[in-house]
């Protein structure tokens, strides 16, 4: 593609900034949590707003906003249906591919407020970050793709011939329930070439990354059961163990003394990793001083190819209501990540069956509402993959590095399944103080602008053919 081209796009990004930045302002003042204690009428709302956007660049020969059955409920004559998703399609012409732009509208729920610095739902810019939920993760994915096909007509006109099609979904962060169902029923509207998963980060702010290794995620409760009934603690304790003591050494023995997983037949991936060292580790992820990380090798390959057991939460009685009594039962969430390479099905029967096999004291064990995401590894021999990271070297004037994510995406897999020889770009504007999912998300304004200028340049880049 030209320089003049490139230039032309970078103008008109930087020419209708401000204009993007109030336009994904009023998206995020939506709060469009999507989990079910919160009014779904917000993430209706939000739906709607993204169809206007769409709507605006008038590309699109229709835009729609839709539903489909979440999981288990395919067949039921009135089945419970997932949050709405927008959806739209514009035809290639001249045997140009198509490119699927995928982002979602829902956010996390905000968290307690007095965390923030300020409200979550109105976006405040301050040292050249805008503060907001969803600022970053990912209503700012949204207006990428809005952005970005504008800056495409500005440089080609609206008579260009690349394919588009927009799926923007409303229940990624809660657990994308009805995403299988929904590419199922639409395959033929949101079939392509290529897909952007617009919901990932860059290196830093300075330098772009495509994300090419996502672990897959595990995650289910535990219920910990020693006693039929609380007894009083002066009279049986010292005899009787209870489930809270039970549980403290079952959940001791999924680490070794270094911190590292020590549960057999969990894997890890050989990825090589860029550099990256304790002080970054501790800058980043706002460890103590004095407090040292775990694992061991690559801190990289800990976070991105090895394996992670956490604790994210016990239901036992609070500290308010702690009485003196051995408490018969503990409930305990466990989140674990899965090294690219493994089936989390069979991470998940080598973990409970661990569990089950170090159970102390003979104490009942069931396990409930697992859940399950499969890892990913992207393959960057394509003409996508170069096209974009030729769009990333432009848009950023930096050449991208491939980096892996501890995090994951499972519906990465529904997309596979369905659409098996469409190449698979995970993009994203996150930075590393960005603190996605955390009170004071923000998104760096001067990385975003080269953000968006990456991805139109692709959309021409995929149109001319290059």
């Amino acid at each position: 593609m030209s320089e003049q081209l490139e230039t032309v796009i970078k103008q008109h990004i930087d020419t209708a900034f401000e204009t993007t930045i109030e336009e994904l302002c009023e998206l995020v003042r939506i709060p469009s949590v999507s989990w079910p204690a919160f009014d779904p009428a917000h993430v209706q709302q939000s739906a709607e707003k993204v169809a206007e956007l769409m709507r605006s660049t008038g590309v699109f020969e229709f835009v729609d906003i839709r539903r489909a059955p979440v999981a288990g409920q395919e067949n039921e004559a009135d089945p419970e249906l997932g949050q709405p998703a927008v959806i739209a399609r514009r035809p290639a012409k001249n045997g140009a591919p198509t490119v699927l732009l995928y982002a979602h509208h829902d956010v996390q729920p905000p968290g307690k407020e007095e965390e923030w610095d300020t409200p979550p739902f109105e976006p405040t810019e301050r040292n050249g970050r805008l503060y907001a939920r969803g600022a970053a993760d990912d209503k700012a994915g949204v207006m990428v793709h809005v952005a970005a096909i504008r800056a495409l007509i500005e440089a080609k006109g609206e008579d260009f011939d690349l394919g588009l099609a927009v799926f923007i979904e409303g229940e990624e962060e809660w657990a994308s329930q009805s995403f299988a169902n929904f590419l199922h029923e639409n395959r033929a509207e949101l079939e392509a070439d290529a897909i952007i998963v617009a919901d990932s980060g860059n290196w830093d702010v300075d330098t772009p990354a495509l994300t090419v290794a996502l672990r897959g995620a595990v995650a289910f409760n535990v219920r910990i059961e020693t006693m039929a009934h609380a007894t009083h603690s002066g009279m049986f304790g010292g005899a009787v163990p209870d489930a809270m003591l039970a549980a403290v050494k079952l959940l001791d023995t999924l680490w070794d003394e270094d911190g590292s997983v020590a549960v057999e037949g969990l894997t890890s991936a050989d990825l090589t990793t860029p550099e990256y060292d304790e002080a970054r580790l501790r800058e980043e992820s706002g460890l103590l001083d004095g407090v040292s990380p775990i694992g061991r090798g690559e801190i990289l390959s800990r976070m991105w190819a090895q394996p992670a057991i956490t604790v994210t939460g016990i239901d036992a009685p609070n500290i308010a209501n702690a009485s003196n009594t051995l408490i018969p039962s503990v409930l305990v969430r466990i989140s674990a990540r899965v090294a690219p390479g493994q089936d989390p099905q069979e991470f998940y029967d080598a973990l409970t069956g661990h569990l089950t096999k170090h159970a102390p004291f003979g104490a009942k064990l069931t396990f409930e509402d697992p859940g399950l995401g499969q890892a990913f590894s992207v393959d960057t021999s394509g003409p996508a993959v170069a096209h974009m990271r030729a769009a990333m070297t432009g848009g950023f004037d930096r050449e991208p590095i491939d980096m892996g994510i501890g995090g994951s995406i499972p519906f990465i897999a529904d997309l596979v399944d369905e659409f098996p020889q469409a190449e698979i770009l995970v993009t994203g504007v996150e930075d590393p103080d960005g603190r996605p999912h955390s009170p004071n998300e923000s998104l760096h304004l001067a990385s975003y602008k080269k953000a968006l200028a990456t991805e139109a340049i692709f959309l021409a880049r995929m149109n001319d053919g290059l």
